[in-house]
């Protein structure tokens, strides 16, 4: 009897040791005789297990890790392929590890399950059921299903993704485009890439659906070109789609035409506002653009384009195969649906985790990431990306959606949350978050270029002890003008992570090295 065995070929789980545990898999199969399919899944998301080896059992899969190429042998010895749990790296079935069993797995459902390229299996797990549905309805109406799924932009600003549709879809017939943007470059963020490399079906059905509702017959993802893996995998995904006749020119027969183009980014963070995307697509140097005009009516090469992250059109499938009403049954207020949050910094079980909007802060640092790696008190956590605010303990009881994190002066972001414990100096932060957007900033407008600059000075003169009151009054002043100056939210969010700092830390600005010394 053939036994199934699956072995992560995502990027995370490869950078440790999964390319080997498989070629060791597949040797000590050999060497038994035993009749093995290894199938190379993407990660479960539960990067301190990494590499994870699942085994197909009647129960359903086992789950052993963290898997090195020395423990193959005596995984096969104490029962691996019949799924015993004597090894100590046993976990037992997959679905009911605790980090897995709660959550609410939509726009992930798949990534971690499948064999990431293989089509031929996809409809077995409802893959291509949402655009099939969308074949069948006209524009206006696959756009009222996204509008009353309550489904926002997951790149960060939250814009209701159904009205941004029904923008492009009014405009005048013509030629129009969906652009993803797969740019994933905040600190802590891995999930876009988890679905590029684990489930890039999903996020190509999509674009396709998009593009059926607003009358665009192309479509471009842009991938940060710190991605190859994603890369290869969404380019290997389109074409298969392609011949499968899913993409094209009569996508499943129906006549309509959407094609997709995979282009690579240029290492630019700022490429991942969508202005300067549109400009770094069109073959131009990546700087922001001023609105109006919004890219809704005038964004690729000048046509009414739809701008979404990665996360939005990726979940768009499951809404229009399961209805606007099921989705809308997850979440909270105006947040509806889930969010994949992502778990790094120092945190004991970093990773991804998907919950419906309402999670406490506190559930996904404590209950799912077990806390700090270090086993020191935790202090602070970094909510949104290098742009999001810092939150401290007394905060991580909040409810998690866009308006009670924005009450709280905090912004939810791209999901990534960075915990830090109460090693962190919090002055030194604030500097970071002032040299990053001095690095990153396209220099186009002068808040940004010059703030970031005199901005991380200001801080080291704060640092060292010079002048601090005075200083934070002048950090504070040149943060609004940052704030409501600046073209985008490169310049117009760096003030966030740094008056967050001064609000909940403020010790860490007055009781600097030099002052200490006096």
């Amino acid at each position: 009897m053939t036994v199934t065995l699956y072995v992560p070929r995502d990027s995370a789980a490869r950078s440790v040791g999964a390319e080997a545990v498989a070629k060791a898999i597949a040797a000590e199969a050999a060497a038994r005789g035993a009749d093995v399919t290894i199938v190379r899944n993407g990660s479960r998301g539960m990067f301190w297990l990494e590499p994870l080896v699942e085994v197909e059992t009647a129960a359903g899969r086992v789950a052993y890790g963290p898997v090195a190429a020395e423990d193959v042998a005596s995984l096969f010895d104490d029962g691996l392929l019949a799924g015993d749990g004597h090894h100590a790296l046993a976990l037992g079935l997959t679905e009911e590890i605790p980090y897995l069993k709660h959550q609410e797995r939509l726009t992930f459902a798949r990534v971690g399950v499948i064999d990431p390229l293989d089509l031929a299996s996809l409809s077995a797990w409802g893959g291509l059921d949402g655009l099939k549905a969308a074949l069948e309805m006209d524009g206006e109406a696959i756009c009222a299903a996204i509008t009353e799924s309550g489904l926002r932009g997951r790149g960060g600003a939250g814009f209701p993704a159904g009205i941004k549709w029904k923008t492009v879809h009014d405009q005048p017939t013509g030629q129009k485009y969906i652009c993803c943007n797969a740019d994933e470059g905040d600190s802590g963020t891995f999930a876009d890439r988890m679905i590029m490399e684990g489930d890039p079906f999903t996020l190509i059905e999509g674009m396709a659906i998009a593009g059926l509702a607003v009358g665009a017959d192309d479509g471009y993802i842009y991938i940060r070109s710190e991605y190859p893996d994603a890369i290869a995998t969404m380019t290997a995904a389109a074409a298969l789609m392609e011949q499968a006749g899913w993409l094209g020119e009569n996508i499943g027969g129906s006549g309509k035409t959407f094609r997709l183009h995979v282009r690579r980014g240029a290492g630019a963070y700022i490429c991942g506002e969508e202005s300067s995307m549109l400009e770094s697509l069109e073959g131009k140097r990546g700087t922001v653009r001023a609105k109006p005009p919004i890219p809704a009516i005038h964004g690729l090469f000048g046509k009414p384009t739809v701008v979404n992250n990665v996360l939005t059109l990726a979940t768009v499938p499951v809404i229009l195969a399961k209805g606007a009403e099921f989705y809308k049954g997850f979440g909270m207020g105006r947040s509806r649906g889930t969010k994949p949050f992502q778990l790094a910094g120092n945190i004991k079980h970093g990773g991804l985790v998907e919950k419906a909007f309402g999670v406490t802060l506190r559930q996904l640092v404590e209950e799912f990431g077990g806390g700090t790696a270090s086993g020191r008190p935790f202090r602070a956590a970094q909510v949104g990306g290098p742009l999001g605010a810092y939150i401290d303990d007394s905060m991580l009881d909040i409810e998690t959606d866009y308006e009670n994190l924005a009450a709280a002066q905090a912004m939810l972001g791209h999901g990534g949350i960075v915990v830090f414990d109460d090693s962190v100096d919090m002055a030194a932060m604030a500097r970071f978050a002032f040299e990053f957007c001095e690095i990153e900033s396209c220099g186009k407008c002068t808040p940004c270029r010059i703030g970031a600059v005199r901005g991380k000075e200001t801080v080291e003169k704060i640092q060292r002890g010079e002048n601090v009151g005075a200083n934070l009054e002048l950090v504070a002043d040149l943060c609004e003008t940052m704030r409501d100056g600046s073209l985008c939210a490169m310049g117009g969010l760096t003030p966030m992570p740094v008056l967050s700092a001064m609000r909940l830390f403020p010790e860490d600005f007055q009781n600097t090295p030099l002052m200490a010394a006096e």
